[in-house]
């Protein structure tokens, strides 16, 4: 877990700016979940949530993770 007077880095701003925008559109659509919504495959939203958790996971390199 991440100490609290740490600094985030771009990778991990850009991930909180996706989760906003996600639960943003999942309010707005009345959803608890984005499997629930017609759009779950074709969803530009999701799928910057999703590119933005793989690289805060793997810190922007093309192989592996570090939690």
């Amino acid at each position: 877990m991440q100490a609290q007077n740490e600094q985030k880095d771009t990778f991990e701003l850009a991930l909180e700016e996706k989760v906003e925008a996600l639960l943003q559109c999942q309010k707005q659509n009345e959803l608890k979940s984005c499997s629930d919504c017609e759009k779950f495959f074709d969803c530009l939203t999701r799928k910057e949530y999703v590119d933005a958790c793989y690289n805060s996971m793997s810190k922007g390199s093309s192989g592996g993770f570090d939690f």
